[in-house]
């Protein structure tokens, strides 16, 4: 993904009218957060850890690499081990190089036959080259991946745990998409490869889930979580619903009310093919890239990755969607 940086004056016009679209949902421009309700399921934290550990302990998931290959077989082996019916995605995608590989996209869907669904993604697969790294010896080696991008599969796997045992009243659909991170500065169109074949080619017919949630770099070490410039254009009521949950858990030291910057992002393909989507994604204001400092360098690794973060996101995710 790559992040633009959009002017104060109009992120803070637009965010305003983003908190005004709906009601009690909207309010989370209070500073003060009352004492959290008893959440419906309680997201363990350790276990989203686990998650994340375990696939950086593939390796880098690299696209071709048999780390890759091992990598997206357990995925789709623990959401079957978690009740989904799990549909996989496979197609040769071509890169902004020329170079072709097996895009391998896994679908989880819970609670199948309702019609109301709701869809959370996140990319699973990790850059081939840590070309931010600060050592210029280290920018053609691959990158662990911890919070980019295993830490939004960790969550989204725990949350399968959860949905296994206790359905909620719509209809969820879990999808770690592929391909995300094989593309290249200057060429909006060279990322999200996965989601976009997924959205253009869905596997069941069609698929048209109501409304989207991605779970980006949701586990780094004290993570902020602005709201994004795309998501607030496409769907600021969803996204306002999503933080004011965060307040209301008592997170919203984590998930402030104001502008982050714009993402290129999945989510961007799922608004592009008309399907509101929002973004969960680190934003860091005083960085040079505006992400992690450990984004696409050789230190992303499990270091840097924090249970209470993912726990705040895991939660915040889960009272929104059992709260539906």
């Amino acid at each position: 993904m790559r992040l633009t940086r959009i002017a104060a004056a109009g992120a803070a016009a637009l965010l305003l009218w983003g908190c005004g679209a709906k009601g009690r949902a909207a309010d989370t421009s209070g500073a003060e957060e009352t004492a959290p309700a008893a959440p419906a399921i309680a997201f363990n934290a350790d276990s989203a850890y686990s998650y994340v550990e375990r696939q950086v302990a593939f390796g880098p998931r690299v696209p071709g690499s048999a780390a890759h290959s091992e990598c997206g077989a357990w995925i789709a082996s623990e959401l079957r081990r978690h009740g989904a019916e799990v549909t996989e995605q496979r197609a040769p995608l071509t890169c902004f190089d020329g170079k072709t590989f097996e895009a391998h996209n896994i679908l989880g869907r819970y609670n199948p036959e309702a019609t109301r669904r709701i869809l959370l993604l996140a990319h699973w697969d990790t850059r081939p080259w840590a070309d931010e790294d600060p050592d210029p010896a280290k920018r053609r080696q691959p990158v662990d991946g911890a919070n980019d991008a295993a830490s939004g599969v960790g969550v989204l796997l725990e949350l399968a745990r959860h949905l296994g045992a206790k359905a909620p009243a719509v209809g969820i659909d879990l999808l770690m998409v592929d391909l995300e991170d094989r593309g290249t500065p200057g060429d909006e169109d060279s990322w999200a490869l996965g989601t976009r074949h997924f959205i253009e080619n869905p596997p069941i017919a069609g698929y048209a889930p109501d409304y989207a949630i991605l779970l980006d770099m949701v586990g780094g070490e004290g993570a902020t979580f602005c709201r994004e410039y795309f998501s607030e254009q496409a769907a600021p009521h969803i996204a306002a619903a999503v933080w004011a949950e965060a307040h209301r858990a008592g997170y919203g030291h984590m998930f402030p009310n104001r502008m982050g910057g714009a993402v290129t992002d999945d989510h961007v393909q799922l608004i592009n093919h008309g399907i509101p989507a929002i973004d969960i994604i680190e934003y860091h204001p005083d960085g040079d890239s505006g992400f992690n400092p450990r984004w696409h360098t050789t230190s992303d690794t499990m270091e840097g990755i924090d249970r209470a973060t993912l726990g705040a996101v895991g939660q915040t995710v889960a009272n929104h969607i059992y709260g539906l």
